[in-house]
């Protein structure tokens, strides 16, 4: 085989270069994130510190409150020794801020003004402890916020190291992600390649109307995943959906209203639907290898005196093997970082019944905005779905590019 030659190489190079923007840079920005404590709704944890930084903006809008308030309750501090106290502080503030001036946001800390900021935050917070206890002030109780936020404004780091993936490893909720998604994925890609393949042989026969039968029967998998999770909630519904009163008059469920409201009714509902969705998908897959068979092998099997029977598992099986390994394959990863159709369906409901590690990283990142943790889920994720494709190449495809 030639090797690739420096001509060659820059061929490949945009291609090189777009798996890199959008496929390996949002794995290494993700991988990153793991590493920190990252939460967008604490300001102690919005961003990515490895060491000791202040928060500017922070500490100049509660210098300016501290002596805001402070004027306004001068009358209150009668004795003319606590209030050359306070000016004392107030004037230590405002020079602490003029230092910053024309700096924002975020900034490194430099020498010695992290020791600096904190002896100010517990001096003032002394003196307002102490003013408090003594006199009655107007704004005792946000004077108070305002010094504790002196404190925030300087950030620690929030690089935790692998601390992230050892919070992942005991948490009970991530466990029951994970049986959830195995689960939603074992029963659904089962059953869509059994009812696939089904689809897919009927598909392939010389019947009248072929091509509308193939096109009317991929109508499922055309729909919008959110579209059809959608259609099915309004079937399932416990009120006036003709699928949950289906299975209640055939006993399946003592009421309508157990199909969405059970944990087991629940997963089952899902997993109809995206059944019913992606079994097309599959068979689509399984056609274009059936396509790839030789008719006269079957002619052949046929003047042998092979049988149906025979003739499917020596002949259609063996040589749709690489058709098979590549609708698994697929379906198994898809179903597997499953979302929009539980996040519509369900919710991941109720009480997590249905929630898969997907939606799990969903919530933590989007709703509670704890990127870090959230990012850790969505690794452990893309560390499942390579195994998974590791274990379908190794088992599954076992000589299969020899034998082709």
């Amino acid at each position: 085989m030639r090797k690739l030659g420096f001509k060659e190489f820059l061929f490949l190079l945009p291609a090189f270069l777009l798996i890199g923007v959008f496929s390996l840079w949002p794995v290494v920005q993700s991988l990153t994130y793991t590493f920190f404590d990252y939460q967008l709704n604490d300001q102690q944890k919005a961003g990515l510190y490895t060491n000791e930084r202040f928060n500017v903006d922070l500490f100049q809008t509660s210098q300016f409150y501290i002596g805001r308030f402070l004027e306004q309750d001068q009358e209150n501090i009668t004795n003319p020794e606590d209030w050359k106290k306070v000016e004392g502080v107030l004037e230590r503030l405002r020079s602490t801020g003029a230092e910053f001036e024309g700096s924002s946001g975020v900034i490194e800390l430099s020498g010695s003004v992290g020791d600096q900021v904190l002896n100010l935050y517990e001096d003032t917070n002394q003196l307002v402890t102490e003013l408090n206890q003594t006199y009655t002030l107007t704004n005792a109780e946000n004077l108070q916020l305002q010094v504790e936020e002196l404190k925030n404004s300087i950030v620690s780091s929030n690089f935790i190291g692998l601390d992230g993936y050892k919070q992942a490893l005991q948490d009970e909720r991530v466990g029951i992600a994970l049986k959830n998604t195995f689960l939603f994925t074992v029963v659904s890609v089962f059953f869509e390649f059994i009812f696939g393949l089904i689809l897919a042989l009927i598909l392939n026969k010389a019947i009248k109307g072929r091509g509308l039968i193939r096109t009317s029967s991929l109508i499922p998998w055309a729909i919008p995943t959110a579209v059809a999770a959608l259609m099915w909630s309004y079937l399932y519904d416990g009120g006036s959906g003709i699928v949950a009163h289906i299975f209640a008059a055939l006993h399946l469920i003592e009421s309508p209203r157990d199909l969405l409201l059970t944990g087991t009714g629940a997963m089952i509902s899902t997993i109809v639907a995206d059944v019913w969705k992606t079994t097309p998908y599959m068979a689509l897959l399984l056609l274009a290898g059936l396509q790839t068979i030789p008719h006269s092998l079957y002619e052949a099997a046929s003047i042998d005196g092979a049988g149906k029977i025979q003739t499917f598992f020596r002949i259609t099986l063996p040589l749709l093997k690489p058709a098979i390994l590549v609708a698994l394959l697929f379906r198994t990863l898809d179903a597997f970082r499953v979302f929009d159709l539980i996040y519509v369906l369900t919710g991941g409901g109720p009480g997590g019944s249905t929630e898969t590690l997907s939606i799990y990283g969903y919530k933590l990142m989007f709703s509670q905005t704890n990127f870090g943790y959230g990012s850790v889920i969505i690794m452990l994720m893309f560390v499942c779905v390579a195994i998974l494709a590791i274990i379908f190449v190794r088992f599954l495809g076992t000589n299969l590019m020899e034998k082709q």
